[in-house]
């Protein structure tokens, strides 16, 4: 018997289609036995759990310590989510692949094959919507910082992530099935063969799932950051002096780190998914160029596109190490209570970010409120009494940007 594997979107490495060649039980062909590419699975996917739930751990311990102490940002509350999202992919998802490959055959009934089909791209929709709002958060936090709207509906933007990705995951739980081999009886699969009528139906299903995991959290982070950096280098070149004479400047440095981050992030998501969805396009669009290919090339790419999981917490390491650091280094770095060597603004760590309710109010206090529409950083800095106003900010709250 042949297993001919079959792509239809995410987990397609796993999905098997069955054609009929006479033979007995005893004669299976290699795939339909544990041979040395299971083993080589078993290994991968418990080498990345064991780093993805290490990273993803430490990162969601740390924003759950700030939150507690007052000093979650916006930001903060969007990476817990997506910390959130990777340790779902880790303990639903990668547990999944390593017992499936150790047991070659599905034997957990039908119920669980569905349920598990759900969950197996539940937490993988899940971080590419959460990398949706991440970027749009910094778009709002840099372009319009005094925008109370989007500070309202961020938990909003939240809940709508989660919500469309329990939508999106709805469809494997119906296309997947428990199937008994039309030869060997007593050889059940969970398979998606045979759900949709034509190939024409698979081919649209595997564009969709495309098009929401992969194409648009890409296409979103990339007008989003763009149009933050394009305003980061005007701001730069038309108020440089007065920026760095009030101290703004450390301000927009810190907005450039945490976009930096956010690029990072979504740069490290289209390294891992790339290669997984290249080869799933040339198999649709060519799929007799494929027939001599490796099966294992492309279960290869799959456990690739999983390190994505591992990575996020890798990436916000990187960028946020002193900041894990706050509590122990906060009498060696700070002068004057909360303030950093002389800056106007309080030490929060390497993010610095200040509440919108703050410029607000430093931008209220002026006479001219015209003329500081302008330049609201501008405003926050150069005002007499936004000292006061920044040394009484001890604490974040939803007004973080």
């Amino acid at each position: 018997m042949n297993v001919d594997e079959k792509i239809s979107g995410p987990g397609g490495a796993s999905q098997k289609n069955w054609t009929h060649l006479n033979t007995s039980y005893d004669e299976l062909p290699l795939d339909m036995r544990f041979n040395h590419g299971h083993m080589v699975s078993i290994t991968v996917y418990s080498v990345l759990m064991v780093i993805s739930a290490t990273g993803n751990l430490t990162v969601l311990s740390q924003l759950v310590k700030r939150r507690k102490a007052g000093r979650a940002s916006r930001l903060d509350i969007l990476l817990m989510h997506l910390a959130v999202a990777d340790l779902m992919v880790t303990f639903l998802m990668m547990p999944l692949e390593i017992a499936w490959a150790a047991t070659v055959q599905w034997l957990a009934g039908d119920l669980m094959c569905r349920t598990m089909m759900f969950t197996r791209t539940f937490g993988l929709y899940l971080s590419s919507f959460v990398l949706i709002c991440i970027a749009i958060d910094r778009y709002y936090a840099i372009l319009k910082p005094l925008n109370v709207t989007w500070e309202a509906r961020v938990k909003r933007a939240l809940s709508v992530a989660w919500a469309c990705a329990a939508l999106a995951s709805l469809p494997q739980s119906l296309i997947f099935h428990l199937e008994e081999h039309p030869i060997v009886k007593g050889y059940y699969q969970c398979v998606s063969y045979g759900s949709l009528p034509t190939e024409d139906h698979e081919f649209v299903y595997f564009l969709v799932n495309m098009l929401l995991m992969y194409v648009a959290p890409l296409v979103s982070t990339l007008y989003c950051s763009s149009a933050a950096l394009l305003e980061i280098i005007r701001r730069a070149n038309t108020a440089n002096d007065k920026m760095r004479r009030s101290g703004v400047g450390i301000l927009g440095r810190a907005r450039a780190r945490t976009l930096k981050m956010t690029v990072t992030i979504v740069l490290v998501f289209f390294t891992c998914w790339s290669p997984y969805y290249c080869y799933c396009l040339w198999f649709w669009m060519d799929k007799d160029a494929l027939k001599d290919v490796d099966p294992a090339v492309q279960k290869a790419m799959w456990l690739f596109s999983c390190t994505n999981s591992c990575a996020n917490p890798i990436v916000y390491g990187v960028f946020n190490r002193n900041r894990w650091t706050w509590r122990s280094g906060l009498n060696t770095r700070c002068r004057g209570g909360n303030m950093y060597r002389g800056s106007r603004f309080p030490y929060y760590g390497e993010s610095m970010e200040i509440s919108a309710a703050t410029l607000a109010r430093a931008r209220n206090s002026l006479p001219d409120r015209n003329s500081q529409r302008e330049s609201p950083f501008a405003t926050a800095a150069t005002q007499n009494g936004t000292k006061k106003h920044l040394n009484n900010n001890n604490h974040f709250d939803n007004g973080m940007v």
